[in-house]
């Protein structure tokens, strides 16, 4: 796709998923119910994991909920709209940046993993489903919330397996980078010996 001569609808889905992304639910929740910044507590993240520490299983399952959801919708629009493989790539990475960096909140947001495998549930199912069994059992092998840093690594494997075509799998690699980018104190903090089996902080 030519970026020069992108069609309207391309665009404004392009803008419209990362504008979807950057609405930050946890955020708003904490700030509603406790008068605080979530961005100032534990781990800083907007996601649903910092929210449960301040809201409990709450406010960590409508955090987890929405921003699973977000990602879904988002994918689900530019298939809905016939979007070019390119597009659909370009929207699956808009809403996760938003996600990620939201500009009405200092570009200071979630990890987005919850965001990811809804993404993924719209992308491929199958991916989806495996990527959350893996997740689902790491705790049971005491690694924690790595797991999930697992789950996210291997889903563009994943995909070259089921056969996508190499855009797709493109995008995939992005979105995984961007989880990367935005778990990099975790990332340093695990291979430096810090964390061991307890995880991530999300």
């Amino acid at each position: 796709m030519d970026l020069f001569t992108v069609p309207a609808k391309e665009l404004i889905l392009i803008c419209a998923g990362y504008l979807l992304g950057c609405f930050s639910l946890g955020y708003y929740l904490v700030r509603l119910r406790t008068g605080q910044d979530i961005r100032m507590i534990e781990s800083g993240s907007t996601g649903s994991t910092n929210v449960g520490r301040v809201l409990g299983v709450p406010g960590f399952v409508a955090t987890v909920i929405f921003d699973f959801a977000k990602g879904g919708i988002a994918l689900w629009a530019a298939f809905h709209f016939g979007l070019s493989p390119w597009g659909k790539t370009f929207v699956m990475i808009a809403v996760m940046m938003g996600h990620i960096w939201p500009v009405q909140l200092g570009f200071r947001g979630g990890k987005g993993l919850a965001t990811g495998l809804g993404i993924l549930a719209v992308f491929d199912y199958r991916i989806a489903l495996i990527a959350a069994g893996i997740a689902m059992l790491g705790p049971w092998l005491g690694l924690g919330t790595t797991s999930l840093m697992a789950a996210a690594v291997v889903s563009p494997g994943i995909a070259v397996l089921l056969g996508h075509r190499a855009t797709e799998i493109a995008g995939l690699g992005v979105l995984l980078l961007l989880v990367l980018i935005a778990h990099r104190d975790n990332i340093r903090a695990l291979f430096a010996g810090r964390r061991g089996r307890k995880g991530l902080q999300a």
